[in-house]
């Protein structure tokens, strides 16, 4: 166990150090956000779950406010890849052979056997990893969605099986952290652990998930946006600006949000999507 705990700190303090190491240079403008080409509709039926929202303690709070979360539809489950197959089958600029470099690195799609070949052996309804932030918000607009925010999906991560917040529960961040270090959990198809007190699937135990403003903890704005471009935040230093220091499972998340970029492709990352609502809870319904 305590060999494990070693392993997580250098893990941390690795991708603490590349993220210290960012520049404003290094954050994605606003102008870059667009998909390369208009974006064809794709007919995909997942189920989404209404979140009442409320106020939550941000992970990283640097002026150690609540935040208040609107209502929003979150898909039950992330997005796979017979999904993403259909998607790049009505997109064809979002193939692998087709897509440009600025938009997602040499690694996009990696396996895959071609453009409209899954990866041998893979699950179709296994998530679909290998993709970009760009990708990933495309394939969102396809289905009339969105990504998630950060803040969105933090609040949804508070959730064990039985509360809305299991923050303060002692096996609560371990658990999470021994799933994250379980080998190759992306390859397994999705629902087949339980859901979360909300009725949402597979939020830690099979792969790590794009926010839509997944780099915004580098600076106290939107770091898209641009507006505060000396107040750089890193994961290094972040237990001045921790919420909860002993929330090792979400360090880890921040890190690595923090140390990547929106074209890079990684082998267990991959989203689910969001939308906006004003349904009421027993609405919830597939769209």
């Amino acid at each position: 166990m305590k060999r494990t705990w070693i392993s997580i700190v250098v893990i941390i303090l690795v991708i603490s150090l590349i993220a210290c190491n960012k520049t404003q240079d290094d954050i994605m403008p606003v102008q870059e956000q667009n998909s390369p080409e208009s974006i064809h509709s794709t007919q995909i039926n997942t189920k989404m779950v209404y979140i009442p929202g409320g106020e939550y303690r941000p992970f990283y709070s640097a002026d150690s406010n609540d935040v208040f979360v609107a209502p929003f539809l979150m898909d039950e489950r992330p997005v796979t890849n017979q999904e993403f197959l259909e998607f790049v089958k009505a997109n064809p600029q979002w193939r692998r052979s087709n897509v440009k470099r600025i938009y997602a690195d040499s690694s996009y799609l990696k396996y895959w056997q071609g453009d409209l070949k899954l990866p041998q052996e893979a699950l179709p309804d296994a998530p679909v990893t290998y993709i970009p932030w760009f990708a990933a918000k495309a394939f969102a607009e396809s289905v009339g969605k969105r990504l998630p925010t950060l803040d969105e999906w933090e609040f949804l991560a508070m959730a064990d099986q039985d509360t809305s917040n299991a923050r303060t529960k002692k096996q609560y961040s371990d658990d999470i952290i021994n799933l994250y270090l379980e080998k190759d959990r992306q390859y397994k198809a999705v629902k087949q652990s339980g859901p979360n007190y909300w009725g949402v699937y597979n939020m830690f135990d099979l792969i790590w998930e794009w926010t839509d403003d997944f780099n915004s903890v580098l600076i106290k704005s939107d770091s898209r946006v641009g507006e505060d471009d000396k107040g750089l935040f890193c994961a290094a230093g972040g237990a001045t600006t921790a919420a909860d220091i002993l929330n090792y499972a979400a360090y880890m998340r921040f890190a690595l949000r923090a140390s990547i970029k929106a074209n890079y492709n990684i082998a267990n990352l991959g989203f689910r999507c969001a939308k906006d609502t004003i349904i009421s809870p027993s609405q919830n319904q597939e769209l």
